[in-house]
């Protein structure tokens, strides 16, 4: 859910920093993204709860910590890589493949959705990949805004769950005996493996288009 609300806002941005943008734009937005990029989670979970603290008591009686409001900062914490991405792969596609469509007169939204957005696709997708395993490692927002010891998996969006980071955190700070640790070791092992692997194959992914941009150089 946090990809589903970062992805939009965020690729949107790139495009928009990287074509559109004039030069005092470029470098305000470029400056906000990089200073939220640098903006600690747990900064992030509390800004999350004190937000939810006043919508509770301003507007929304049966609005509490819940899974809607960690996937929104969530979102929040993951929207600079996007956008760092496609901004990057943006500036990386060769003078040639920028402009030749343009001088076959293309219009430059012709240009941009049909000849450089395809073209780096597979970066724009590594960064999916990317943002994935940093909203997925993460424990500071989730244990602000919505995660809960033995909370299982929620029926709707309005509720508290259970997440892996928040359940070795649980775990590990009130175990009771040593098979309740040797849990939490086993459930960091699994965190570990999932996100060390969508980071190699967002490696690979960011490989292979590099590779291919400098053959059609």
């Amino acid at each position: 859910m946090a990809i589903v609300f970062a992805l939009p806002l965020g690729f949107l941005s790139g495009v928009f920093i990287a074509i559109f943008a004039s030069k005092k734009v470029k470098e305000i937005f470029s400056f906000s993204y990089e200073l939220l990029a640098f903006v600690p989670s747990i900064v992030i979970g509390l800004f999350g709860l004190s937000v939810t603290i006043y919508l509770h008591k301003m507007f929304f009686d049966d609005l509490y910590t819940c899974l809607l409001i960690s996937s929104i900062c969530l979102a929040i914490l993951v929207i600079p890589y996007i956008v760092k991405m496609t901004e990057q792969a943006l500036y990386s596609i060769p003078y040639q493949i920028k402009n030749s469509v343009l001088n076959l007169g293309a219009t430059k939204y012709q240009n941009l959705f049909l000849v450089q957005l395809p073209y780096i696709s597979k970066q724009l997708f590594s960064s999916v990949v990317l943002a994935i395993g940093r909203a997925v490692e993460d424990t500071a927002v989730i244990m602000m805004t919505g995660a809960v010891a033995m909370g299982g998996i929620p029926n709707s969006l309005l509720e508290k769950y259970e997440a892996i980071p928040f359940f070795i955190f649980y775990v590990s700070s009130q175990y009771q005996d040593i098979y309740e640790l040797n849990k939490g070791y086993v459930a960091a092992m699994i965190l570990l493996f999932v996100s060390l692997s969508l980071f190699i194959f967002a490696f690979i992914l960011q490989k292979i288009a590099i590779r291919r941009s400098q053959k059609v150089e």
